[in-house]
């Protein structure tokens, strides 16, 4: 009981510094860029620890432990390919990424290509970005109803209710020095607590390896299709994830966009790296763990409760809400954004109508209507992780969509000059029609797989029927308007 109390404790108080630096960030929140992008000056420190929060979320964090239980050292792949995500989006396009001076990844497209029609990724980056902040609101109310033996809503809503009132009231300067004190629990959880104390239980690694299968070992032990979907799925994602490019759009220089990114990015590996081993350690400690009843992200809690001294075993419980969190909020406020810059004004397109949803001349009217979008958009997120009892499946239909259907298209007006913006709606329709019509024809059974909605041959034809036809289109339509080009050089110069 004594120890139960002392690792809730822990727990709720850092719940309230959360709380509290809400309040911190509504200081330093005076307009719109402030709000949604923290001013756009972030340093290297700042900037570092925000990037490693908010793509290190409840998977790579107890997830990343489950895998190591289950296979080993290869466990950490998972990990890995985020990190790989991290490190070529730092080094090939953030110092660009970070001049464009601009909120969303939507209005690049327009920007590079001078078409209305790109406008229609933003429905998809506000599905992608909606379904993970309801996914990791999900993910850390599991934790509260092991901590507090509250029913899965209560938990929902109360965490989530924590998340929204400090991503409201502050916008990212709350996020980012929330994220920092998560950047620090996880990493001293990690690194520091969890690690040395379950390698220690297990005898180090003379003991692991003296009881457990070689395979546990080898690098490709958790199969090589696996290790190529979680590069193809999240290394992909991540290099156009409207969430991740808002992290970038805060840097202070281009030169802190890319180096601090790559130091994330490494982070983001050695990470990986240590949630495998404390799994494979937790593999000899707690051998006898029923990972096929319980599933493999109970592992984490078990190390917590069974391995850690008291007190210690609080800290790496906070450790894994802080992971989930920080990916729900950047989640959040990366949804409302594209919510109101680009969905909006493209939705009432449709009726001829003309949204200007920019309210620069009025700071604290703009910053108002920021907070509105991330409150209603935050508690619809709560509603659907309280009514979906599986929100993953939604998440990995936005995620092959955001790939299948998106990346050529963004990522070609980022390295070919001759790309035009015909040819890049063209590739966005064709890639996101063919990818969800094949995960519909998965998922129903038409085309018989074990893996249904999971499979990984729909984002392999969207990304291939999306890269003809963006190169064919080019080649057949005129270049981009000479005034469009010029005005997108001017930017990344």
């Amino acid at each position: 009981m004594d120890s139960s109390f002392i690792n809730i404790a822990i727990v709720v108080v850092y719940l309230l510094a959360m709380l509290a630096f809400g309040w911190w960030g509504k200081s330093r929140t005076k307009n719109n860029s402030d709000f949604l992008v923290a001013g756009r000056r972030l340093g290297p420190m700042l900037y570092t620890g925000t990037m490693a929060a908010v793509v290190l979320g409840g998977a790579s964090t107890v997830g990343g432990v489950g895998l190591g239980y289950k296979f080993g050292i290869s466990g950490m792949w998972l990990v890995v390919a985020i990190g790989s995500g991290v490190l070529l989006l730092s080094l090939l396009f953030a110092g660009t990424i970070q001049r464009l001076k601009i909120y969303t990844v939507s209005q690049m497209l327009s920007l590079r290509y001078g078409q209305r029609a790109t406008q229609t990724s933003g429905i998809v980056m506000l599905a992608y970005t909606l379904m993970l902040c309801a996914t990791s609101t999900g993910a850390y109310a599991t934790i509260f109803v092991v901590l507090f033996g509250w029913e899965r809503w209560l938990a929902i809503a109360v965490g989530g209710a924590i998340v929204l009132v400090y991503s409201t009231i502050g916008g990212m300067w709350s996020i980012t020095l929330a994220d920092q004190v998560q950047f620090i629990i996880k990493t001293v959880g990690i690194f520091f607590l969890m690690l040395p104390f379950v390698l220690n239980a297990a005898g180090g690694f003379d003991g692991i390896r003296a009881r457990v299968d070689a395979s546990f070992f080898q690098l490709d032990g958790i199969g090589a299709q696996t290790i190529i979907t979680y590069f193809v799925v999240y290394t992909l994602g991540l290099l156009i994830g409207q969430d991740i490019w808002q992290r970038v759009f805060t840097a202070k220089t281009p030169k802190v966009a890319r180096w601090g990114g790559a130091t994330a990015g490494v982070y983001c590996v050695l990470y990986g790296v240590a949630g495998a081993l404390i799994g494979l350690a937790a593999r000899v400690a707690l051998p006898n763990i029923d990972v096929k009843a319980l599933g493999k992200d109970v592992v984490y809690a078990e190390v917590a409760t069974h391995i850690l001294p008291i007190g210690i075993g609080g800290l790496v419980m906070a450790a894994a809400v802080a992971a989930m969190m920080s990916t729900a909020s950047g989640a959040l406020i990366a949804a409302a954004t594209v919510a109101r810059a680009d969905v909006v004004p493209f939705v009432a397109s449709w009726f001829g109508k003309t949204i200007n949803t920019d309210d620069t001349e009025n700071p604290e009217h703009d910053v108002k209507a920021n907070r509105y979008w991330v409150l209603g958009l935050g508690i619809v997120a709560v509603l659907i992780s309280m009514a979906a009892q599986d929100v993953v499946v939604a998440l990995t239909i936005a995620y092959d969509i955001l790939v299948g259907g998106l990346l050529v298209a963004i990522l070609g007006g980022l390295v070919w000059k001759r790309g035009t913006g015909i040819a890049a709606a063209w590739s966005m329709a064709v890639g996101s029609i063919l990818t969800l019509g094949l995960l519909i024809a998965y998922a129903t059974g038409i085309i018989p797989s074990e893996d249904g909605v999971y499979a990984n041959d729909p984002i392999y034809w969207g990304l291939g029927a999306s890269l003809l036809v963006y190169v064919v289109v080019s080649l057949l339509t005129p270049p981009t308007e000479p005034a469009v080009r010029e005005a997108w050089d001017r930017r990344v110069a």
